[in-house]
């Protein structure tokens, strides 16, 4: 009776010791995705089962923002970077245009590093929210002024002309050589070529990245690899958001096709988050979206006026018939996590609520205090002009 109260009494203190074992944090985001396009892995994804299936721990989040049912993504972001909820179109600043400090400025002054991977533009509203302060997703000029000063160490995707064919003619891409980054905008850099001591910045398209069915191959895989690579060098650890961008933007142009090979390439990135997770054992995992765009689902094809319950006929909300017609929809979206402290990501929670707990588990909570203004612009950025 004795041991059998020991053993009782000693089970909180596991469950906590395990849950400060959390080193390293990794969020995948896919965008646009919804229980639906999640599916759509099992189904079109051949014999092997999904990544997705790996995961022990499943939840659900409301994604409305503060001022609208419906988020879109630069809401969504915010609430998951900052542990907010704003307004649609804010990029980390709350519903009085107050800046937030993001979860990478957080960390920064504890010597964690953080990483961005997207198939996005690296300006675009998911992966701005996480290092940039903006009242309008759009003013991508602006959030990309806020990169060469942030606390990223490692980012990958679209967006060079942000940098390079801007308006006031700064010379941003001078910026982050000054501030220590190797920057490529033709390929990754190959394996076994990393240098700890410096910043890796890829932008290798001019907007966002080609989508899978316009060749754009492994990217997502390759990049969130080499980003894990690099920031498991750090003995303080890290934080990496990696964004599966372009579900979204199929699901908005109702391409069922497009969904189909976007979430299978997403999945293939979680495959390696997870893989990496396995073997280090101080790295949690947690897989959302934002939103879900489409009203998508896989309903039996209709054959002959009847439902043939043998065959899937994916399609979109009633009126989302043409092409960039559909829209973001209020629906719950999952959320899986994996790792040490993984169940505090079960059950039914909001959006927000992804940032409180990613700080309880790895005790990173360091406040910090924003300029009232959102005209920050990062640190130190050259004045000089391009020519």
């Amino acid at each position: 009776m004795k041991k059998a109260l020991a053993l009782i009494l000693l089970i909180p203190f596991f469950t906590t010791a395990q849950q400060k074992t959390v080193k390293n944090v990794i969020l995948l985001i896919g965008d646009g995705m919804g229980l639906a396009q999640m599916s759509t892995a099992y189904y079109y994804g051949g014999d092997d089962e999904p990544n997705f299936s790996r995961f022990p721990i499943v939840g659900l989040i409301n994604t409305s923002s503060a001022k609208q049912r419906v988020t879109d993504s630069a809401a969504g972001a915010t609430a998951f970077a900052t542990g907010r909820r704003s307004y649609n179109g804010a990029i980390s600043v709350d519903t009085n245009r107050t800046n937030i400090p993001t979860i990478t400025e957080v960390i920064r002054g504890r010597g964690i590093k953080s990483g961005l991977v997207v198939t996005s533009s690296i300006t675009h509203a998911t992966p701005a929210c996480f290092y940039a302060h903006a009242e309008s997703r759009r003013e991508e000029e602006k959030i990309a002024q806020f990169l060469p000063g942030s606390g990223i160490h490692y980012f990958a995707g679209g967006g060079l002309k942000y940098f390079t064919q801007r308006s006031d003619n700064h010379d941003l891409i001078g910026a982050m050589l000054q501030r220590g980054f190797i920057l490529d905008t033709t390929d990754l850099i190959p394996d076994g070529m990393i240098d700890p001591d410096k910043r890796y910045g890829y932008l290798l398209s001019p907007g966002g990245l080609p989508s899978k069915l316009e060749g754009r191959g492994d990217f997502l895989t390759e990049a969130t690899k080499g980003a894990l690579d690099y920031l498991s060098l750090n003995e303080r650890g890290f934080f990496l958001m990696v964004e599966g961008s372009q579900i979204d933007w199929e699901g908005h142009g109702t391409n069922a096709i497009g969904i189909i090979e976007e979430v299978k390439d997403f999945d293939k990135a979680v495959g390696v988050a997870l893989d990496f997770a396995e073997k280090n054992g101080e790295t949690i995992v947690i897989v959302t979206a934002d939103h879900e765009t489409g009203g998508f689902a896989l309903t039996p094809s209709v054959e002959d006026g009847e439902s043939n319950y043998e065959n899937i006929s994916p399609s979109f909300y009633e009126g989302a018939t043409k092409e960039e017609s559909a829209d973001h929809t209020a629906t719950l979206i999952p959320v899986l996590a994996y790792g040490p402290g993984a169940s505090v990501f079960s059950g039914i929670y909001k959006n927000s609520d992804i940032y409180h707990k990613i700080m309880e588990l790895t005790d990173w909570k360091a406040p910090i205090k924003m300029q009232a203004k959102t005209t920050l612009t990062g640190d130190d950025i050259p004045r000089k002009v391009v020519k």
